[in-house]
């Protein structure tokens, strides 16, 4: 059997023509193929992702795009291929383990807790920045009193970040659809990601909702220096925002490159974004 050898290198990064620095490959999905039965979601896919980018997946209904985005969070384990992070192969992985490595997502379906407020859902993603042991904490005493205040500011940091100050004591299930979306993203970023992965964080909302949650999207690129993966279907959105695109067909890679390099690729135009208009 051969052995399978690491990657090349990290190329060395570059800045944006807006003085964003990109970095070195920071993860690479190598040969990805994913079947659920006999129904192949995702086919033999390879690509990287560079330290600071904001990396788009892109692809019509069914293309696979979210299967992706489970096997990076390590919510799916592919049946061929490899995932490589920071340098090394990574074992299989169960989610929580892959967020202690540095990577949160947000989901396509909402996933907060309703009857909790915006401050308590913001806070459980400190969970893993938590370690008193539990007799500590219930006893709300020595490193669980010193932790928790550490914790509590962090989040209320977050939330005035995203402009959530003024519903940081409502439940959930009060809120309206897209600040139940900008809660979620506070919860992901609670955790401090390396790597953020957003899952449709614009589907539904309205044309105000989409450009506030664009902008946090860049704010947290830009100021935290978080790379960002990103599903979205709103093509004007990915193309602003975007970096690289990846290109998703039937679980086939049919496109990769920059956003002008991915708009003007006759499969990707055929596949998914229509008509070439010259």
């Amino acid at each position: 059997m051969n052995q399978m050898t690491a990657p090349a290198a990290p190329q060395d990064g570059y800045v944006t023509e807006d003085g964003r620095t990109i970095g070195g490959v920071v993860m690479e999905m190598r040969n990805i193929t994913l079947r659920f039965g006999g129904v192949v979601a995702i086919k033999d896919i390879s690509f990287d992702i560079r330290e600071g980018e904001i990396r788009a997946i892109i692809g019509p209904n069914g293309a696979g795009k979210s299967s992706m985005l489970n096997v990076i969070s390590g919510f799916y384990h592919p049946q061929e291929g490899e995932v490589w992070y920071k340098g090394e192969k990574r074992p299989p992985m169960r989610p929580y383990q892959v967020a202690r490595q540095g990577i949160a997502r947000t989901f396509q379906n909402i996933a907060l807790f309703e009857g909790m407020t915006v401050l308590d859902n913001v806070m459980t993603g400190r969970l893993n920045h938590m370690t008193a042991s539990i007799l500590d904490q219930a006893f709300w005493w020595g490193k669980a009193q010193k932790e928790e205040t550490a914790n509590r500011q962090k989040a209320e940091e977050i939330i005035d970040f995203l402009e959530i100050q003024n519903i940081r004591k409502t439940p959930v299930g009060r809120l309206p659809y897209g600040l139940k979306k900008r809660v979620e993203l506070a919860r992901a970023l609670a955790a401090e990601p390396k790597i953020l992965l957003l899952d449709e964080p614009m589907a539904g909302m309205n044309v105000e909702e989409k450009e506030d949650m664009s902008r946090f999207v860049l704010d947290v690129n830009d100021e935290f220096g978080t790379t960002i993966v990103l599903i979205e279907h709103d093509m004007g959105v990915v193309m602003d925002l975007s970096d690289r695109v990846v290109v998703m067909d039937y679980g086939r890679k049919i496109g990769d490159g920059t956003p002008d390099e991915v708009r003007s690729n006759q499969e990707v135009i055929d596949a998914y974004l229509g008509v070439s208009h010259d």
